[in-house]
């Protein structure tokens, strides 16, 4: 039986990038889909893709309920697919820089808004013995990236709370794993070069095509960048892989190898 055809794929942070990209492809791999974005953007990738979408916001433990109680109303949900990911769109180096109120609503995104959606998700999948979960981390909650602590850390907090997730549902048939993209060119990348040029003068910032190679050169043993599709297809792979749990999936053109 096919893991993803005709069965109910629900996409977190699906209005755009990242996102938007898994939706597109479990679209074409023939899922039965619900997308769910604070984001009204959500509507129109859920209008091209002819599937359902709702409005939440992943911090809302209450609006989350609600959205697994509409999902599983339409039909019983095989896949969540945890897609949020925010930077502080500030910079380290040091960390110290950064003020301590700058955490608070990283962690609340990337690690409680999945711990959130796993809670609301989670009964009725072990209850049927079946089902995946994939969430979004990133290969700066594996080394500690300098560039911005707290979504480094709330990345690796999630890291943690997957490999939980996995080990508590494997009796129940139910699986978790966690794709960490590298250096995707994506607005959040913008962002990145953004805070991290600012203390430049501006006669010595480069410019984001030179700051993005140069960061590639010095990181990525590939020297390109990842694209929304390398994840989008990782995702496809971490729903049908039924023997695979508890990993972390890197697509980083070899960056952790490096160390």
């Amino acid at each position: 039986m096919s893991q993803i055809a005709n069965r109910h794929a629900v996409v977190f942070g699906a209005g755009r990038g990242i996102g938007a990209a898994i939706a597109r492809a479990l679209y074409d791999a023939g899922a039965e889909l619900t997308l769910v974005d604070r984001d009204q953007q959500v509507g129109t990738v859920a209008a091209e893709l002819n599937c359902h979408s709702l409005r939440a916001d992943v911090t809302d433990w209450d609006a989350v309920q609600a959205v697994a109680a509409k999902c599983e109303g339409q039909a019983p949900v095989h896949h969540v697919l945890y897609a949020v990911g925010l930077g502080s769109g500030k910079s380290g180096f040091p960390f110290w820089r950064m003020a301590p109120s700058d955490w608070k609503g990283i962690f609340e995104v990337n690690t409680l808004g999945a711990v959130h959606v796993a809670h609301a998700f989670v009964e009725p999948m072990v209850q049927r013995g079946d089902g995946s979960f994939v969430l979004l981390a990133s290969v700066s909650g594996q080394f500690g990236a300098r560039n911005d602590p707290p979504y480094s850390a709330a990345k690796a907090a999630l890291i943690n709370f997957g490999q939980v997730m996995a080990m508590d549902m494997a009796e129940f048939g139910v699986r978790c794993n966690l794709i960490a993209p590298g250096i995707v060119d994506t607005p959040m990348q913008e962002r990145v070069y953004r805070a991290n040029v600012a203390r430049f003068v501006e006669a010595q910032r480069p410019d984001y095509a030179t700051w993005m190679q140069d960061k590639l050169n010095v990181n990525v043993p590939l020297r390109r960048p990842q694209t929304v599709e390398d994840i989008a297809e990782a995702a496809l792979y971490l729903c049908r892989a039924v023997n695979v749990t508890g990993q972390v999936l890197n697509v980083d053109g070899g960056w952790v190898q490096k160390g």
